[in-house]
């Protein structure tokens, strides 16, 4: 059977990094304060010349080199962002020519952090459908953009960055536990408009005619956050015909170190099995699971035939997983 199989990783992130101790000069916080509450030391801001696009460009230049494949190999390109270089076109288009694709389908998908989990899935269905063969899905954000640099509730948590993977059409066996069984073997997406006002932008060219700040109640966040992913996984994971136990590794959303302990201990996973990042690179949206899932597969933690599972959620509310054997 035909399956989208990974094939290639790629991260990007900007030149400029800033530790706790550095936010702390500017922002009514400490470093302590923040590691308490989130995990988090590090993130990377994005100078001048640095945008969503051109990490999203350097991320799926990498990946590309990962995969063992030129731009010109690319049918298919879909990026995941909540921070666009522009209301339009899409960034996607903007990629694709600084990648030098002639022609390819490209656009953006619009789900914040679980933006790369929607983006995913929709490759993985093109490429099940025969539409096209091989598809770069990109992650990539310039989060510090749309933060309120007075609200040290939110200005902390959250960093710049890109992720891309490739996926490409191969054939696969049928039985997932065949370890020839390789690629997307299980997706699973939700929204539940209901909780807009607990995480969003308080912008928009339709309502205010600006870009806006994020604005986002913690606490419900949090609640909502361990519930919904522990379930979006274990829904993931039936739909794959996988126990739990049959997980090598699972590469989550990163943003909070207590929602991912929190998660893992819903599942009774052991938290050497959680792939985490957030101590470098705070919340990057988007770009946060490729991000993660590079740096495990290029650190050799992930090796092929391991189950991984993807997840995450964002504002919207939105949240979904998936189930791949590398």
């Amino acid at each position: 059977m035909i399956r989208a199989v990974l094939t290639g990783t790629g991260s990007a992130l900007p030149a400029r990094r800033v530790s706790n101790a550095e936010l702390a000069e500017r922002v009514d916080t400490s470093d302590e304060w923040i590691v308490e509450r989130t995990g988090i030391r590090f993130r990377h801001i994005a100078g001048e010349g640095e945008t969503t696009a051109t990490l999203a460009r350097d991320a799926a230049a990498a990946a590309l080199i990962s995969a063992g494949l030129a731009p010109g190999d690319i049918d298919l390109l879909v990026l995941a962002t909540a921070t666009p270089d522009n209301t339009f076109p899409a960034t996607a288009t903007k990629v694709q020519a600084m990648l030098a694709i002639d022609d390819c389908v490209a656009f953006d998908v619009a789900a914040v952090c679980s933006g790369f989990l929607y983006a995913v899935q929709v490759a993985d269905s093109m490429i099940r459908a025969g539409a096209h063969r091989r598809a770069l899905v990109i992650g990539a954000e310039t989060f510090s953009r749309i933060l309120d640099w007075e609200d040290r509730t939110t200005c902390v948590l959250f960093g710049d960055g890109a992720g891309a993977i490739v996926l490409e059409a191969r054939d696969s066996v049928a039985d997932v536990n065949d370890p020839g069984a390789r690629g997307v073997l299980a997706t699973r997406l939700h929204a539940d408009g209901r909780h807009n006002g607990l995480l969003f932008v308080d912008g928009g060219p339709s309502t205010t005619g600006t870009v806006g700040k994020l604005r986002m109640k913690g606490r419900e966040v949090f609640r909502h956050a361990v519930v919904n992913l522990a379930a979006v996984m274990e829904e993931a994971l039936h739909a794959a015909g996988l126990p739990t136990d049959a997980v090598d590794w699972v590469v989550p959303h990163q943003a909070n170190a207590r929602i991912l302990d929190a998660t893992a201990r819903k599942l009774s996973l052991p938290s050497e099995k959680v792939v985490v990042t957030v101590d470098q690179h705070a919340n990057t949206s988007a770009a946060s699971v490729p991000l993660a899932l590079d740096q495990a597969m290029r650190d050799g933690r992930i090796q092929p035939g391991h189950i991984v599972v993807l997840e995450a959620m964002g504002g919207g509310f939105t949240w979904g997983a998936a189930v791949i054997r590398v």
